[in-house]
This record gives C-alpha cells, sequence and structure tokens, in this order.
C-alpha cells in the first residue's frame, strides 16, 4: 500500500515530467493520475479501493443478468460517445485545490455563489471548500457561464475533484 508521501511524490514526479497519464494497481487499490495542464490543481486524482470492476458497459452488465443470452440491450455507439465527449470538450473544469467539504453559499441561509447559467469571470467566487475549520474560497479561472454543478451542497470533495463545468466566453 502506498502511503499519502509516496503518492505525492509520484504527483510531483508527473507533473514535473512529459508523463500525461499514470496508473497504479495493486490487489484491491487502483490510483489513476491524469494531467490536464502544467499546475499540479489541474490534475485529476482518482483512488479506488475493493475490487477493480471489470471494464464493461453498465448496460452490458445488466442485460446479461436479467436477459437470455440470444437478446443484447442497445450499446451505445462510438459516434455517440464521441459526439458527448466533444460536447464537454469544449467545457472549462473548476476543481477543488484540496480535500474538504463543498459548500455553494456563505453561509445556509445565504444565496449560492453560482447557479446552472450564472456568469462568472476570473477571480469570483464560485464556492467555498472547508478543511480543518478553515473556509476556503475557491474562485473561477475563466469568464463564462456555468454549465454544470458536479457537486452537491455539504458533500466532501478530494483533491483535483471536478466541481463546475464553466462554458468560456
Amino acid at each position: 500500500m502506498l502511503k499519502v508521501q509516496e503518492i505525492r511524490e509520484i504527483i510531483k514526479l508527473i507533473d514535473e515530467s512529459d508523463i500525461d497519464e499514470f496508473v497504479y494497481r495493486q490487489d484491491d487499490l487502483k490510483i489513476e493520475l491524469k494531467k490536464k495542464g502544467k499546475s499540479p490543481a489541474q490534475e485529476t486524482v482518482r483512488y479506488v479501493t475493493g475490487p477493480v470492476p471489470a471494464l464493461q458497459p453498465a448496460a452490458q452488465q445488466e442485460s446479461k443478468s436479467k436477459q437470455p443470452a440470444t437478446e443484447q440491450a442497445p450499446v451505445a455507439t462510438e459516434s455517440t460517445l464521441v459526439s458527448k465527449a466533444e460536447e464537454k470538450s469544449n467545457l472549462y473544469e473548476i476543481v477543488s485545490p484540496m480535500v474538504g467539504t463543498f459548500y455553494q453559499a456563505p453561509s445556509p441561509d445565504s444565496d449560492s455563489y453560482v447557479n446552472v447559467g450564472s456568469e462568472v469571470t476570473s477571480g469570483s467566487i464560485v464556492c467555498i471548500v472547508e478543511a480543518m475549520k478553515l473556509f476556503n474560497e475557491i474562485e473561477a479561472e475563466v469568464d463564462g457561464e456555468i454549465a454544470e454543478i458536479l457537486v452537491k451542497d455539504g458533500e466532501l470533495v478530494e483533491y483535483g475533484q471536478p466541481l463546475f463545468l464553466v462554458e468560456p466566453k
């Protein structure tokens, strides 16, 4: 099992190298690191514990358990998957710079900083992430419109986890 310090060293090495993606597997542990830009805050880190699932679409897994072997459930075609990827490829992700609790508003009785469709400018506050009783304001890094909020209020977030999708202007 890797220690947190070892994972940090791996992240630093990947950040300083030309490697765009790194996957580490050991027993029931899987760590994926994918670089999206030059800064470590823009990397995606995903920790998976427990059995690593087979790489099969959910529709196929359900069809095997519910339908006879002669019938197959419809599976998304490659062109459908590409069009969904292209649709989101122009969107910018605002990611969490730390582990903590996500809050959409400065207090429970206040309005949310942003909603889907809200206009944001670079440097405007979009949410708060609480870490160890410190409330850290998270700012937008681009000008644009909030296309999607990916986290629910009060939910725990991880370092590098996408919080918002912004359509740049």
